[in-house]
């Protein structure tokens, strides 16, 4: 773990010098969209729940908590596996080949390449709002509550990782990779807000096939003390099986893998 920690580091240290030392203006208003747009969307929540007084069986604050729980996870899925972005062209030109031969995991340089700067900045200042939003709306059933939502947000980022690992086996396989993680990244954006909205069809899907509903729903539901046990069972199995299969189909694309800059 040291030696990949160590190796990580490095490649934080040099996006951090290109992102914030080369790119300063484009970065800043990367940033400043970001912000901006996730300021809208929390202000058509507080306009269109808030003339409602609730959302189906949640009240604004609660409406407003699965939004942030959002955020928080999808942004430090990106912060994390962004070496996903880069794999279709490093597939292509055969640069994987030498990821092949070096002395650490392929699996590593494919997902945690390529931290991104503007996520770690932007996940700071939302894990400061996530927390005053919680302590100011007494939004915490009680401890056991918090320690269930840490271990299922803990678990939502097992999900992603096994989601990321599918869409880049599947890359290995058929060079499709950034359409099915937009594919991925537009599906996750139905659980701004509670999945619980949806017809019992789609809410199905998210929560079996796609685990949307697991990653995000499910840890806000908990912290509000929402969520029943079946569901907490339910998370954590789907949390081995979607990683167990995920490393599986992982080796069977790189067993099967034929260089294309070769």
């Amino acid at each position: 773990m040291k030696k990949y920690l160590k190796v990580w580091l490095k490649w934080a240290q040099a996006s951090f010098i290109i992102v914030l030392g080369t790119y300063k203006f484009s970065s800043f208003l990367f940033l400043l969209g970001k912000i901006i747009r996730f300021l809208f969307f929390l202000l058509t929540i507080l306009i269109f729940v808030g003339k409602a007084k609730a959302l189906a069986d949640y009240t604004l604050n609660q409406a407003i908590l699965f939004f942030l729980v959002f955020n928080l996870v999808d942004i430090l899925s990106q912060f994390l596996f962004r070496g996903l972005y880069w794999f279709r062209q490093r597939l292509i030109s055969g640069q994987f080949d030498y990821a092949l031969l070096k002395p650490l995991n392929p699996l590593f340089e494919v997902l945690f390449s390529h931290p991104d700067p503007l996520d770690l900045i932007t996940l700071f200042f939302l894990i400061i709002l996530t927390i005053i939003f919680l302590f100011r709306n007494s939004l915490i059933a009680n401890l056991f509550s918090a320690f269930l939502f840490f271990s299922l947000l803990t678990n939502a980022l097992i999900l992603s990782f096994s989601l990321h690992l599918l869409v880049a086996a599947f890359g290995m396989i058929t060079l499709e990779i950034d359409h099915l993680i937009w594919i991925y990244r537009d599906l996750t954006q139905m659980a701004r807000i509670p999945v619980d909205l949806y017809a019992p069809l789609i809410r199905g899907f998210l929560t079996f096939i796609i685990p949307i509903t697991i990653m995000i729903t499910f840890p806000a539901k908990a912290l509000v003390g929402l969520l029943s046990w079946q569901e907490v069972v339910l998370s954590f199995i789907a949390g081995i099986l979607f990683l167990f299969g995920s490393l599986k189909f992982w080796q069977y694309a790189l067993k099967n893998y034929a260089s294309v800059g070769s």
